[in-house]
């Protein structure tokens, strides 16, 4: 697959002199994924220079300069079609929408990686107690039904401008799509947007929304109770609002049962989460749906929590190889791409233990029938 990336920035290679190319760069961002030896960009450009690195990777020992230049001449872009392509292959892993939504179910949000003030682009987001923060923030689309990621688009991990995850969205919407989102995201104008582009939407909203202008009190089924849904309401909302700062339609209000809870303090980096009465509000613009569907399609939002988790703690994210937003693309980009592979071979989402498995055979402590005994009870597990 990563073939047709050879040719990926060589158009001022006029003499043809290249010896990194993109797919073999790609596969050095791949080696780094899958080999926690290695930590550094100096460490992957001294694996370069061993036989069976150059053997298996089909390229020559790769200069320092070489790989620090890879991220301004190679486009992160081109990786987007191998993306959509193993994406397309991977099958569902769960029923969320039954027959109720034609749309699909896709999970967006943001997550922060810090890298070291001296190296970052800029110093963001100071914090309460005043102390500084350096990062970049991956903007993730996730496939709920099929339990994968589909895009990541990279900030600067930035409260404000282009770093916004409501202004990132609204130039990635596309249509047929069911957005499920945090209430970072309940903005009207963005829900305004979502519909304009034939989709729908799920978002929680905060505890202050105004819901006086009540336009239809809806009946709770009895499914509906099971799933703890406390109320279903048809309300009018940003009435104080200007026209064009509306929604611009009704907007539906399911309200769900939770277990309620205090902030707990701040966390290190001073922050935390805030506290909850012990009930969801969730807005949508899906009328005729039933109202314990879209409470569960809430619940899953936190598939992408879990993604987030696996992408920095599991695939070694949180170290950047590089501070450039392309660097930072592309690493994001090979790290989807391991995760649709893990997934289309064991048929479920990738876990730790089947990354640990599989660096294990790598390393050369596990062979080839071990790790396909580990895949074969995976997927006995998965049809019990």
């Amino acid at each position: 697959m990563l073939d047709q990336l050879h040719d990926v920035g060589c158009r001022r290679d006029k003499a043809g002199n290249r010896r990194l190319h993109c797919d073999q760069y790609c596969l050095l961002v791949l080696l780094f994924l899958f080999k926690p030896i290695l930590r550094s960009l100096r460490s992957l450009q001294r694996a370069s220079a061993l036989k069976n690195v150059q053997r298996k990777i089909g390229c020559t020992k790769a200069s320092l300069g070489s790989l620090s230049e890879a991220v301004e001449v190679f486009d992160p872009d081109r990786l987007l079609g191998i993306l959509e392509s193993l994406a397309a292959e991977a099958k569902p892993v769960r029923d969320v929408r039954g027959d109720h939504i034609a749309h699909v179910l896709t999970a967006v949000d943001g997550s922060v990686v810090k890298t070291l003030k001296s190296i970052a682009e800029a110093a963001f987001m100071n914090g309460k107690n005043g102390e500084s923060h350096s990062g970049w923030r991956p903007h993730d689309h996730l496939d709920i039904d099929r339990g994968v990621p589909v895009r990541i688009d990279v900030t600067p991990a930035s409260n404000s401008g282009k770093g916004d995850e409501e202004d990132r969205l609204r130039v990635r919407l596309a249509p047929d799509h069911c957005y499920v989102m945090d209430r970072w995201y309940a903005q009207f104008t963005l829900w305004r947007d979502i519909v304009a582009a034939r989709s729908s939407y799920v978002c929680r909203v905060r505890v202050n929304t105004n819901l006086e202008v009540v336009i239809q009190e809806r009946p709770i089924s009895a499914e509906a109770r099971a799933a703890g849904v406390l109320r279903d309401v048809v309300v009018e909302l940003g009435g104080d609002r200007k026209e064009e700062e509306r929604p611009g339609h009704r907007v539906r209000i399911v309200m769900v049962k939770t277990t309620p809870h205090a902030k707990r303090g701040g966390r290190k980096g001073g922050t935390a989460g805030p506290s909850s009465g012990g009930m969801l509000r969730i807005a949508t613009n899906l009328l005729d749906v039933p109202a314990e569907i879209i409470a569960n399609i809430y619940k899953y939002r936190w598939t992408i929590e879990l993604f987030f988790r696996f992408f920095k703690h599991v695939l070694g994210c949180r170290h950047l190889l590089s501070t450039y937003p392309k660097g930072i693309a592309i690493q994001a980009y090979c790290a989807i791409i391991a995760c649709l592979l893990i997934s289309l071979w064991t048929g479920r989402k990738p876990t730790l233990r089947t990354y640990e498995m599989i660096c294990l055979y790598f390393a050369g402590w596990a062979d080839l029938e071990e790790l396909i005994e580990h895949i074969g009870k995976l997927k006995e597990q998965k049809n019990l």
